[in-house]
Protein backbone atom coordinates (compact mmCIF):
# COMPACT_ATOMS: atom_id res chain seq x y z
CA UNK A 1 0.00 0.00 0.00
CA UNK A 2 0.98 3.87 -0.25
CA UNK A 3 2.26 5.34 2.21
CA UNK A 4 4.35 8.83 2.49
CA UNK A 5 7.58 9.50 4.21
CA UNK A 6 9.54 12.98 5.15
CA UNK A 7 13.42 12.30 3.34
CA UNK A 8 14.89 15.68 3.95
CA UNK A 9 13.60 19.28 4.92
CA UNK A 10 10.78 20.48 3.00
CA UNK A 11 10.92 16.95 0.74
CA UNK A 12 8.81 13.84 0.93
CA UNK A 13 8.69 10.35 -0.88
CA UNK A 14 5.65 8.04 -1.90
CA UNK A 15 7.19 4.27 -0.74
CA UNK A 16 4.86 1.28 -0.58
CA UNK A 17 4.79 -0.37 2.14
CA UNK A 18 3.26 -4.14 3.58
CA UNK A 19 -0.67 -3.96 3.68
CA UNK A 20 -1.99 -3.14 6.55
CA UNK A 21 -4.78 -5.41 7.57
CA UNK A 22 -7.43 -6.48 10.87
CA UNK A 23 -4.91 -8.58 11.94
CA UNK A 24 -2.71 -5.84 12.92
CA UNK A 25 -5.63 -4.64 15.67
CA UNK A 26 -5.36 -4.78 19.36
CA UNK A 27 -8.29 -4.00 21.79
CA UNK A 28 -9.77 -0.66 21.05
CA UNK A 29 -8.66 0.09 17.76
CA UNK A 30 -9.90 0.77 14.15
CA UNK A 31 -8.29 -0.02 10.90
CA UNK A 32 -8.95 3.45 8.31
CA UNK A 33 -9.23 3.50 4.90
CA UNK A 34 -7.45 6.60 4.11
CA UNK A 35 -10.03 9.01 2.59
CA UNK A 36 -8.62 12.43 3.73
CA UNK A 37 -5.96 14.57 6.12
CA UNK A 38 -5.99 17.54 6.97
CA UNK A 39 -2.10 19.73 6.91
CA UNK A 40 -1.71 21.43 10.64
CA UNK A 41 0.32 23.89 11.47
CA UNK A 42 1.93 21.18 14.08
CA UNK A 43 2.82 19.14 11.09
CA UNK A 44 5.40 21.99 9.50
CA UNK A 45 8.26 21.51 11.64
CA UNK A 46 8.72 18.26 10.65
CA UNK A 47 8.19 19.24 7.10
CA UNK A 48 10.91 21.54 7.67
CA UNK A 49 13.10 18.90 8.53
CA UNK A 50 13.52 19.80 12.72
CA UNK A 51 13.50 16.14 14.44
CA UNK A 52 10.61 15.55 16.27
CA UNK A 53 9.89 12.81 19.22
CA UNK A 54 7.03 11.03 19.44
CA UNK A 55 5.59 8.67 22.80
CA UNK A 56 6.71 5.53 21.78
CA UNK A 57 9.73 6.00 19.50
CA UNK A 58 12.41 4.97 21.96
CA UNK A 59 15.09 7.26 20.51
CA UNK A 60 13.90 7.00 16.90
CA UNK A 61 13.23 10.51 14.97
CA UNK A 62 9.52 10.49 14.36
CA UNK A 63 10.69 11.41 10.56
CA UNK A 64 11.86 8.27 10.41
CA UNK A 65 8.35 6.95 10.59
CA UNK A 66 5.80 5.84 7.79
CA UNK A 67 3.21 8.56 7.48
CA UNK A 68 4.40 10.93 9.37
CA UNK A 69 3.63 13.69 10.38
CA UNK A 70 -0.25 13.98 9.84
CA UNK A 71 -2.66 13.21 12.09
CA UNK A 72 -5.51 15.08 11.19
CA UNK A 73 -7.43 11.92 9.54
CA UNK A 74 -10.76 10.72 7.98
CA UNK A 75 -11.36 7.43 6.98
CA UNK A 76 -13.53 4.47 6.43
CA UNK A 77 -13.82 1.83 8.95
CA UNK A 78 -12.13 -1.39 7.04
CA UNK A 79 -12.25 -3.69 10.77
CA UNK A 80 -12.63 -2.37 13.82
CA UNK A 81 -11.93 -3.84 17.81
CA UNK A 82 -13.83 -0.89 19.28
CA UNK A 83 -17.36 -0.98 20.43
CA UNK A 84 -18.69 2.30 18.86
CA UNK A 85 -17.04 1.51 15.65
CA UNK A 86 -17.90 -0.97 12.89
CA UNK A 87 -16.67 -1.54 9.33
CA UNK A 88 -18.02 0.93 6.75
CA UNK A 89 -18.31 3.75 9.05
CA UNK A 90 -16.93 6.94 7.83
CA UNK A 91 -14.98 8.65 10.50
CA UNK A 92 -13.21 11.85 11.23
CA UNK A 93 -10.02 12.58 14.11
CA UNK A 94 -7.11 11.96 15.13
CA UNK A 95 -4.38 9.41 13.64
CA UNK A 96 -3.26 8.41 17.46
CA UNK A 97 0.43 7.30 16.14
CA UNK A 98 0.89 10.49 13.99
CA UNK A 99 1.17 8.45 10.69
CA UNK A 100 -2.24 9.50 8.91
CA UNK A 101 -0.40 9.79 5.40
CA UNK A 102 -1.08 6.10 4.40
CA UNK A 103 -3.52 4.13 2.79
CA UNK A 104 -4.74 2.39 5.39
CA UNK A 105 -4.09 3.19 9.16
CA UNK A 106 -4.67 1.90 12.26
CA UNK A 107 -5.46 3.97 15.10
CA UNK A 108 -6.98 4.52 18.67
CA UNK A 109 -10.73 4.09 18.21
CA UNK A 110 -11.86 6.87 20.88
CA UNK A 111 -9.30 9.37 19.10
CA UNK A 112 -12.35 9.21 16.12
CA UNK A 113 -16.18 9.61 15.49
CA UNK A 114 -18.54 9.51 12.88
CA UNK A 115 -19.19 12.75 11.08
CA UNK A 116 -22.00 13.69 9.05
CA UNK A 117 -22.33 11.85 5.65
CA UNK A 118 -23.46 15.06 3.41
CA UNK A 119 -19.74 16.31 4.44
CA UNK A 120 -17.08 15.67 2.09
CA UNK A 121 -14.10 13.92 4.04
CA UNK A 122 -12.36 17.07 3.03
CA UNK A 123 -14.57 18.93 4.63
CA UNK A 124 -15.09 16.68 7.21
CA UNK A 125 -11.28 17.04 8.59
CA UNK A 126 -12.37 20.51 9.82
CA UNK A 127 -13.72 18.63 12.47
CA UNK A 128 -10.72 17.49 13.94
CA UNK A 129 -9.10 21.36 14.66
CA UNK A 130 -12.82 22.66 15.68
CA UNK A 131 -12.60 20.06 18.37
CA UNK A 132 -9.54 21.38 19.56
CA UNK A 133 -10.79 24.91 19.59
CA UNK A 134 -13.81 23.84 21.21
CA UNK A 135 -12.17 22.36 24.12
CA UNK A 136 -10.00 25.77 24.15
CA UNK A 137 -12.83 27.72 24.60
CA UNK A 138 -14.31 25.86 27.60
CA UNK A 139 -11.14 26.77 29.64
CA UNK A 140 -11.86 30.01 29.07
CA UNK A 141 -13.58 32.23 31.14
CA UNK A 142 -17.49 33.13 30.06
CA UNK A 143 -16.83 35.20 27.00
CA UNK A 144 -20.25 37.06 26.57
CA UNK A 145 -20.20 40.83 25.91
CA UNK A 146 -15.92 40.51 25.99
CA UNK A 147 -13.73 41.54 23.69
CA UNK A 148 -11.34 38.54 22.31
CA UNK A 149 -7.80 38.91 20.49
CA UNK A 150 -6.58 36.54 17.87
CA UNK A 151 -2.74 35.93 17.85
CA UNK A 152 -2.92 34.80 13.96
CA UNK A 153 -5.95 34.56 11.38
CA UNK A 154 -4.58 31.29 9.46
CA UNK A 155 -6.98 28.21 10.09
CA UNK A 156 -6.72 27.46 13.89
CA UNK A 157 -7.07 31.51 14.12
CA UNK A 158 -9.30 31.66 11.95
CA UNK A 159 -11.72 28.86 13.96
CA UNK A 160 -11.05 30.64 17.25
CA UNK A 161 -12.79 33.81 15.96
CA UNK A 162 -16.00 32.06 14.76
CA UNK A 163 -15.95 30.37 17.82
CA UNK A 164 -15.52 33.16 19.85
CA UNK A 165 -18.22 34.88 18.69
CA UNK A 166 -20.50 31.88 19.04
CA UNK A 167 -19.63 31.79 22.82
CA UNK A 168 -20.67 35.52 22.88
CA UNK A 169 -17.96 37.17 22.68
CA UNK A 170 -18.93 40.96 21.77
CA UNK A 171 -16.11 41.63 19.54
CA UNK A 172 -12.86 39.93 18.36
CA UNK A 173 -9.83 41.95 16.90
CA UNK A 174 -7.22 39.60 14.63
CA UNK A 175 -3.44 39.98 14.65
CA UNK A 176 -2.09 38.91 11.48
CA UNK A 177 1.00 40.12 9.29
CA UNK A 178 -0.37 38.04 6.38
CA UNK A 179 -3.48 40.25 4.57
CA UNK A 180 -6.34 38.11 5.40
CA UNK A 181 -9.23 40.33 6.21
CA UNK A 182 -10.91 38.74 3.63
CA UNK A 183 -11.22 35.46 4.67
CA UNK A 184 -11.09 36.55 8.84
CA UNK A 185 -14.25 38.63 8.31
CA UNK A 186 -16.10 35.16 7.04
CA UNK A 187 -15.34 33.69 9.70
CA UNK A 188 -16.18 36.33 12.60
CA UNK A 189 -13.73 38.65 13.25
CA UNK A 190 -14.25 42.52 13.64
CA UNK A 191 -11.08 44.21 13.10
CA UNK A 192 -8.52 43.18 11.36
CA UNK A 193 -4.99 44.53 11.91
CA UNK A 194 -2.76 43.63 9.77
CA UNK A 195 0.62 43.62 11.50
CA UNK A 196 3.53 41.59 13.25
CA UNK A 197 1.86 40.73 16.95
CA UNK A 198 4.77 43.34 18.26
CA UNK A 199 3.77 46.10 16.41
CA UNK A 200 0.30 45.68 17.49
CA UNK A 201 1.30 45.58 21.40
CA UNK A 202 3.33 48.88 20.33
CA UNK A 203 0.56 51.09 19.65
CA UNK A 204 -2.16 48.98 21.43
CA UNK A 205 -4.23 51.67 23.83
CA UNK A 206 -4.61 50.45 27.51
CA UNK A 207 -8.70 50.58 26.84
CA UNK A 208 -8.67 48.84 23.80
CA UNK A 209 -6.87 45.77 25.34
CA UNK A 210 -8.65 42.77 25.21
CA UNK A 211 -10.45 40.40 28.13
CA UNK A 212 -9.04 37.79 26.60
CA UNK A 213 -5.93 37.25 24.19
CA UNK A 214 -5.38 33.99 22.29
CA UNK A 215 -1.93 33.05 20.74
CA UNK A 216 -2.20 30.45 17.95
CA UNK A 217 1.06 31.13 15.84
CA UNK A 218 3.36 29.26 18.02
CA UNK A 219 6.71 27.85 17.12
CA UNK A 220 8.40 30.73 18.78
CA UNK A 221 8.96 32.64 21.70
CA UNK A 222 8.10 36.37 21.73
CA UNK A 223 4.27 36.12 20.33
CA UNK A 224 3.53 34.48 23.91
CA UNK A 225 5.15 37.55 24.88
CA UNK A 226 3.06 39.71 23.22
CA UNK A 227 -0.26 38.70 23.69
CA UNK A 228 0.51 38.64 27.62
CA UNK A 229 1.62 42.60 26.91
CA UNK A 230 -1.98 42.75 24.87
CA UNK A 231 -4.20 41.69 28.01
CA UNK A 232 -6.64 43.80 29.61
CA UNK A 233 -6.35 43.81 33.35
CA UNK A 234 -7.63 40.67 35.22
CA UNK A 235 -8.12 38.96 31.64
CA UNK A 236 -6.87 35.29 30.44
CA UNK A 237 -4.39 34.45 28.12
CA UNK A 238 -4.59 31.38 26.10
CA UNK A 239 -1.50 29.64 24.48
CA UNK A 240 -2.53 27.39 21.35
CA UNK A 241 0.24 27.57 19.76
CA UNK A 242 2.69 24.59 19.41
CA UNK A 243 6.03 25.12 21.59
CA UNK A 244 9.17 24.36 19.56
CA UNK A 245 11.13 24.89 22.96
CA UNK A 246 11.02 23.40 26.23
CA UNK A 247 10.90 26.55 27.74
CA UNK A 248 9.40 30.12 27.33
CA UNK A 249 11.01 32.58 29.38
CA UNK A 250 7.49 35.44 29.89
CA UNK A 251 7.15 38.75 31.95
CA UNK A 252 5.98 37.46 35.25
CA UNK A 253 6.10 41.48 36.11
CA UNK A 254 3.32 42.18 33.60
CA UNK A 255 1.53 38.74 34.90
CA UNK A 256 1.85 40.17 38.21
CA UNK A 257 0.54 43.08 37.77
CA UNK A 258 -2.34 43.09 35.86
CA UNK A 259 -3.61 39.70 37.68
CA UNK A 260 -3.16 38.14 34.53
CA UNK A 261 -4.27 33.89 34.40
CA UNK A 262 -2.21 32.26 31.92
CA UNK A 263 -3.64 28.69 30.38
CA UNK A 264 -2.65 26.21 27.38
CA UNK A 265 -2.73 22.56 26.92
CA UNK A 266 -4.25 19.83 24.38
CA UNK A 267 -7.60 18.44 23.56
CA UNK A 268 -8.51 15.94 26.17
CA UNK A 269 -12.23 13.96 26.39
CA UNK A 270 -11.88 13.73 22.47
CA UNK A 271 -15.21 11.93 21.09
CA UNK A 272 -16.68 14.79 23.03
CA UNK A 273 -15.20 17.25 21.65
CA UNK A 274 -15.58 16.24 18.07
CA UNK A 275 -19.32 15.13 18.66
CA UNK A 276 -19.39 18.72 19.85
CA UNK A 277 -17.74 19.92 16.97
CA UNK A 278 -20.14 17.97 14.73
CA UNK A 279 -23.28 19.95 16.49
CA UNK A 280 -21.38 22.81 15.82
CA UNK A 281 -21.20 22.48 12.12
CA UNK A 282 -24.37 21.50 12.06
CA UNK A 283 -25.51 24.89 13.50
CA UNK A 284 -23.43 27.04 11.64
CA UNK A 285 -24.12 25.39 7.94
CA UNK A 286 -21.70 26.00 4.99
CA UNK A 287 -18.81 26.76 8.08
CA UNK A 288 -16.50 23.73 6.77
CA UNK A 289 -17.25 24.16 3.29
CA UNK A 290 -15.95 27.36 3.43
CA UNK A 291 -12.84 26.68 5.86
CA UNK A 292 -11.73 24.47 2.98
CA UNK A 293 -9.97 26.38 0.97
CA UNK A 294 -7.26 24.27 -0.73
CA UNK A 295 -7.70 20.48 -1.65
CA UNK A 296 -4.81 18.43 -3.26
CA UNK A 297 -4.62 14.49 -3.76
CA UNK A 298 -2.54 11.80 -2.41
CA UNK A 299 -0.19 12.09 -5.60
CA UNK A 300 0.62 16.15 -4.52
CA UNK A 301 1.02 15.60 -0.56
CA UNK A 302 4.90 17.75 -1.72
CA UNK A 303 2.21 20.56 -3.19
CA UNK A 304 -0.06 20.93 -0.04
CA UNK A 305 2.85 21.09 2.06
CA UNK A 306 4.48 23.40 0.21
CA UNK A 307 1.44 25.63 -0.05
CA UNK A 308 1.16 25.43 3.72
CA UNK A 309 4.36 26.52 4.35
CA UNK A 310 4.15 30.09 3.09
CA UNK A 311 1.85 32.75 3.69
CA UNK A 312 -0.99 32.97 1.21
CA UNK A 313 -3.97 35.35 2.02
CA UNK A 314 -6.96 33.39 1.26
CA UNK A 315 -5.90 29.98 2.77
CA UNK A 316 -8.06 28.25 5.29
CA UNK A 317 -7.91 24.60 5.64
CA UNK A 318 -5.64 22.32 3.36
CA UNK A 319 -6.71 18.55 2.34
CA UNK A 320 -4.87 16.03 1.22
CA UNK A 321 -8.00 13.00 -0.34
CA UNK A 322 -8.35 10.29 -2.00
CA UNK A 323 -8.32 9.62 -5.63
Amino acid sequence: MWSYRIVAPYQFERTSIPEKTADCLTDGQVLLQFLAAGVCGSDMPAFRGVRGLLPGDHGRSGAEKDGFPVHEIAGEVIASRHRSHQAGDRVVGWASGFDGLMERVVTDGDQVVSYDPTLSPGQAIGLQPLACVLYAIEQLPDLAGSHVGVIGQGSIGLLFSCAAKAAGAKWVTGVDPVDRAAIATQFGTDTYVRATSDRWVSHLQPADRPDVVIETVGHQVATLNHAIEATAPGGTVFYFGVPDDDSYPISMRTMLRRNLTLKSGVALDRPRMLELANKFAAEHPGLLAKYLTHTFGVDDVQGAFELASRPVSDRGKIAIVAS
